[in-house]
């Protein structure tokens, strides 16, 4: 029976990232389905049956490029979301200190709080403006 089994997938693409993501979207449609009313039922069927279909197909070189560009997409994602948390994390865990953007070059600039108005000078560009801290 292995055997037959090994035999069957010889050629074939197999599991990766993408279909991971598929099975996963699979999955919560079909929850979904159970509480709401809607389609939600034949979708889930239908990313299934699409999941099967890329993980049977003999077609590596394109199941390969699809899951190269879900990669891709994924990782933007994921680092926009660390960019996210960390931007959220250190305004919250930074009491002392407030970070400005120099409006010539965009850099971001950290400054002490509670001084009143200082003159702030980019350290990228030279730039000198004046804000509040």
């Amino acid at each position: 029976m292995r055997d037959k089994l090994q035999r069957f997938m010889w050629g074939r693409y197999g599991n990766d990232r993408f279909n991971q993501f598929l099975m996963i979207t699979a999955m919560v449609l079909w929850l979904l389905s159970l509480f709401v009313r809607g389609s939600f039922y034949t979708l889930a069927l239908v990313v299934m049956v699409y999941a099967y279909f890329r993980m049977f197909s003999r077609n590596i070189a394109k199941r390969s490029a699809e899951n190269q560009w879900y990669l891709r997409h994924e990782m933007k994602v994921r680092s926009f979301l660390a960019k996210k948390k960390g931007q959220f994390t250190r305004v919250n865990a930074d009491k002392t200190h407030r970070i400005y953007q120099c409006p010539n070059c965009k850099q971001k600039i950290r400054v002490p709080r509670g001084r009143g108005k200082i003159a702030i000078t980019c350290r990228k560009c030279g730039n000198e403006f004046v804000r509040r801290s």
